[in-house]
Formats: structure tokens, sequence, C-alpha cells
């Protein structure tokens, strides 16, 4: 069933969080949903308010950055909603690393000195800061799990073009810039991240989130240093509690593992951590605003006919 059925509709599609309404042949429909993955796998419970969170940091960072390049994003009519210019997508996500964390600590730690054809020096620590950003993309896989790939493997399989490879880093290098910037001025690190980019004719665009807590993966400012001298665990913001819990639980999306049980507590604690990644990254207080479905379907109806006007 298709929860909205919008004029000029052209096809729907449901993600893994969000559901997508093409319309016409020129716009998206983005509804940001309080479903919640990790390691691919949809969880059971939804969390309250994860929808408007992610919706409106994204919408805050691409107003941000329309500097460094264009982007989809045209409206934000619902609090959990965005309406862009439909492009044809690379297949691929352009995956910036500021710090030795995550996938690329755990290839570090294997032993591996290289990830996605990027170097990793010799002799750091888990979290510390590499020399200067690396780009480690991966493929943006229909179904299943992401993979590695390397530029040299982009531009051999005609996912884009060397010239189109270059553009694509320096933007995705400047927006990671630009949100290590914004980052800062909030207490912030903002260690790793993914951007997707898409063309309209010869132009690329920015599309989907940015610089959200599930594209991205947040560090406190405040004692840094000192919990890196001690070999002491980050204090974070980012969805990576969540994979944590559940690799504790025995659960990393693998046949034959079972999604463990996710009490109302945990829920709660999950909703509260993104609504203080909101007030830390965009440094206002967040406003929860639950509208029904009829209200949501108006405005989306009421945007779209002005931007076909």
């Amino acid at each position: 069933m298709i929860p909205f059925q919008f004029p000029n509709q052209t096809n729907y599609y449901k993600g893994k969080v969000r559901d997508v309404y093409s319309i016409a042949d020129n716009l998206l429909v983005m509804i940001a949903s309080n479903r919640i993955s990790a390691f691919d796998v949809i969880l059971p419970s939804p969390i309250p308010y994860k929808g408007q969170v992610l919706n409106q940091i994204a919408a805050y960072m691409l107003h941000a950055t329309t500097d460094i390049c264009p982007n989809w994003l045209l409206e934000v009519p619902a609090p959990n909603v965005s309406i862009g210019k439909r492009c044809v997508p690379f297949k691929i996500e352009m995956v910036v690393r500021g710090n030795l964390v995550g996938h690329a600590w755990r290839t570090y730690a294997s032993g591996k000195r290289e990830l996605c054809g990027a170097a990793m020096q010799e002799g750091l620590n888990e979290n510390d800061f590499f020399p200067s950003p690396i780009i480690t993309p991966s493929t943006k896989a229909d179904a299943g799990h992401d993979e590695d790939i390397t530029p040299d493997q982009i531009i051999a399989t005609g996912i884009c073009t060397a010239a189109e490879w270059e553009q694509l880093s320096n933007y995705a290098l400047q927006l990671f810039a630009r949100g290590k910037e914004i980052a800062a001025r909030q207490g912030l690190i903002l260690v790793d991240t993914k951007y997707e980019f898409g063309k309209i004719g010869d132009t690329i665009y920015l599309m989907d989130e940015i610089h959200t807590p599930d594209s991205s993966r947040y560090f406190y400012a405040d004692g840094f240093e000192e919990r890196q001298q001690k070999g002491e665990r980050q204090k974070q913001l980012s969805k990576e509690f969540v994979r944590e819990w559940l690799i504790e639980n025995n659960f990393m999306g693998k046949e034959g593992q079972t999604v463990p049980a996710m009490s109302e507590e945990w829920i709660e604690t999950i909703s509260k951590r993104y609504i203080e990644l909101y007030e830390k990254v965009i440094g206002k207080t967040f406003v929860p605003e639950k509208l029904s479905d009829d209200e949501t379907y108006e405005r989306i109806v009421t945007a779209l006919q002005k931007l076909s006007s």
C-alpha cells in the first residue's frame, strides 16, 4: 500500500528510512520516517521524532552549503518532508573520513593500510585525525550491503568519468570542510560522513541528506585530546551507539542473526540522543511537531502546486 497518492505522481519507493515519491519527471517528495536502520536492516521499532530531526538538520546543512555546490532541495513543507529536484544519481556514496574510526579503524586494525584506494599511514590509534581527510567511496547498492570501491574501479566501470570523479571529490572535501566548521562552532568534531550526488543535464547536484546523525559521526571536541592520550573511548553523537548496542546483542546483520528486542526505555533513549544531536549541531532548541497524515498531505500538495506554477 502506498501511503500517499499525489497529483502527477509517477513512482513511489520505500527506502530503509524514507519514502520517496516521484512527481512528473522533475520533482521528488522525500518523507523522512521514524524508521531506523543499522547494518542495512530496518529495526523493529520506530524512533519518535527521528524523521523530523533528520529532515531539519539536512535542510539546515543544505542551505549552509549552497555556495559550494548546487543541491536538490527546493521546499520543506512539513517537519519531516523535503521536496526537491529529481536527479540522475551516481551509484556511489562519497564517504569522507577525518578520523580513524568505524570501518576505517576495523580495516586498519586488521593490518591493512589502504581503504578504497586511500592510503592510511602507520602509527595511528583509533579515533586519531588523519593528516588530511580521505575519501573512501562505496557502491550504492539497490539491495543488501554497500561495498567498498576504488576511484579507478569507479571510472573503469563507467559509474562516472575521470572529470566527474575529480568534481565529486572536490565537492565532497569542500562540503566536509564546511561541515567541520559548522560543527566546531558548536563544540563538535565532524568525524566522518557521506555525500550522494546526481546530475541534471551536465550539472552535478548534491542530493539527499547531509551531516545528519544517520549519515555522519560527531565527537565532542571538549576533552577529545585528553581522552585520546588516555586511550579512552570518545564521547560521540551519531548512530554508532545503536550499532554498538546491536553488536553487544550479537547482531551485525549477518544471515541467521536475530534483531534484538527494543524496550520502550531504549527507544526513548535513542530518540533523546537524536534530539540532543539536533540541538548541538543546529544550536537551537528542538521543537517537536506532529502533523496528521491529512495535514502533511495538504502541505505537500500546496508546495507542489507552488513549484509547478
